[in-house]
């Protein structure tokens, strides 16, 4: 498949999503794209997260990581639907209830201003380097097969990736996102779909597939030998559980497109048949991952590149390789291709507008200026430094690349969404009071203590390997610390009633 084919693909791709936002975006103020005027079809919600949830990781990593850990990835997918309902009926109802914005404001009325900008500021970072882990990976894709061979930095491919993203949320925000997600995920769910099948139909037929996707694991989920071993059965459970709870559920990201909802009812419809739909979604990509690895045993001869790459570069890359360079025809080049751009830009661009409302409404608190088109003009400067950001630390990601991404982003997660979780529970489980002006001691201390102990936890506890599981302790330690700073609530005195008769 031609360079030039591959660039005319996205160019069309990208001027669908112009279309889009120039009918979505018409009179779109500050509510829009902060909220959408809380005015979206829950399905279509529902749809789109399915594509900003899956990103460039999933449609790229998880089928890669079949021939390394086999079908044990489902551990954490079922942890992740456990996640989901404490989402759907502990987390939502709190949102709708106090009208929310921004999630974090709801740290402001439990602890007060300033652990409300530490839970905006924990967000903010943690969704700067996962957006931009997200992004660099589908770049690095791109660059390795196509903008290299035309001489093209991968500097000037990520800065015009920014900048298209840009153009097509600058106005209409959430408002463009609900409805660009949904074209994104369809190309997604259409580019697995034609993979699988016509990746069956190379191999031999359903028959020998599902006798090698066997061999391979797909009855195995779980993993019970080992309960030192970092994918051991609980861990898997757990860390679904927790990387939902705070990826998804105290992320401005993933909750803004729930609170474009009309109600709560329709944004708990949207959260529940979403995660039974992800569910599936993830099996399905590790079936296609079971299906590179036997296509690429079956043409040795076509892969001889792949096999002198890193480890990582080997699971990454194999599902382009074969799309774009494996003999299957174009059909399956062109899906790839949509569905790894549409990976790109859903990510990408739910993570900027996220950023761009959480820094406008939790850090300089424009939605309560009176003047409007002042607030406007501020979020609209904002819009573009977080697009300057992005750019900054995709770079970074690139110089200091050192592992697969999907275990990159998890890992990072497990440091910043930690302080969230413990912040939000706390606040949600018990009535204590903690000083508001010290709570960010304990949000930075524990996250220190948590990277002590994954350097040690081998030395320490004879073998034994944290995984996913590590967010939740994070999470409990912050608690914890919160506990201990924490007093009572007073005691309102009450004044004895006076049954004297006048």
């Amino acid at each position: 498949m031609s360079g030039t084919f591959i660039l005319t693909v996205i160019l069309a791709y990208f001027i669908v999503l112009l279309v889009i936002s120039r009918l979505t975006s018409r009179g779109a103020k500050n509510e829009a794209f902060f909220t959408g005027n809380r005015n979206s079809k829950w399905y279509l919600v529902s749809f789109g997260m399915i594509g900003a949830s899956l990103s460039g990781v999933t449609f790229i990593s998880i089928p890669g990581l079949v021939g390394s850990s086999g079908f044990s990835y489902m551990q954490i997918v079922i942890g992740y639907m456990l996640g989901y309902a404490i989402i759907s009926f502990v987390l939502l109802p709190l949102y709708y209830k106090l009208n929310l914005t921004s999630i974090y404001s709801y740290l402001g009325g439990r602890f007060g201003p300033t652990t409300h900008r530490v839970g905006a500021g924990f967000f903010l970072i943690s969704r700067i380097l996962g957006a931009s882990v997200r992004l660099f990976l589908v770049a690095d894709i791109l660059d390795y097969f196509v903008l290299s061979n035309y001489g093209i930095p991968f500097e000037v491919s990520v800065l015009v990736t920014l900048l298209l993203i840009y153009v097509y949320t600058y106005r209409g925000g959430i408002k463009t996102i609900v409805w660009t997600d949904t074209l994104q995920t369809l190309f997604m769910l259409l580019a697995l779909i034609v993979s699988v099948v016509l990746i069956t139909q190379s191999i031999g037929g359903v028959a020998e597939v599902s006798t090698g996707l066997k061999s391979l694991g797909m009855t195995d989920w779980f993993v019970t030998d080992d309960p030192k071993s970092n994918n051991y059965i609980l861990k898997g459970i757990l860390g679904g559980l927790f990387i939902t709870v705070g990826m998804t559920g105290l992320d401005q990201d993933m909750m803004q497109k729930n609170l474009t909802c009309r109600n709560e009812k329709d944004a708990k419809k949207n959260m529940m048949w979403f995660s039974i739909i992800l569910f599936f979604v993830n099996f399905v990509f590790l079936v296609l991952g079971g299906l590179l690895a036997m296509y690429a045993e079956a043409n040795v001869e076509i892969f001889s590149e792949i096999s002198g790459m890193e480890a990582d570069k080997q699971t990454d890359r194999l599902f382009p390789m074969i799309a774009l360079n494996g003999g299957l025809g174009n059909l399956i080049g062109i899906t790839f291709l949509l569905g790894l751009i549409a990976a790109a830009y859903s990510s990408a661009d739910s993570a900027l507008t996220s950023l761009t409302t959480s820094t406008s409404v939790d850090i300089f608190r424009v939605d309560q200026w009176e003047d409007k088109t002042k607030a406007e003009r501020v979020r609209k400067y904002i819009h573009i430094g977080m697009t300057a950001i992005l750019f900054i630390v995709i770079l970074l990601a690139n110089a200091f690349k050192e592992q697969d991404v999907i275990n990159t982003l998890f890992i990072l997660a497990g440091y910043t969404y930690g302080p969230l979780l413990g912040l939000f529970f706390f606040g949600i489980i018990s009535k204590r009071i903690v000083d508001d002006h010290y709570t960010w001691i304990v949000c930075l201390i524990v996250p220190v203590l948590i990277y002590i102990f994954k350097s040690y936890e081998q030395e320490w506890f004879d073998g034994y390997k944290s995984g996913h599981e590590i967010l939740g302790v994070n999470g409990l330690l912050c608690y914890l610390g919160l506990w201990i700073m924490s007093s009572k609530p007073a005691v309102q005195e009450i004044e004895p009633l006076d049954n004297t008769l006048s």
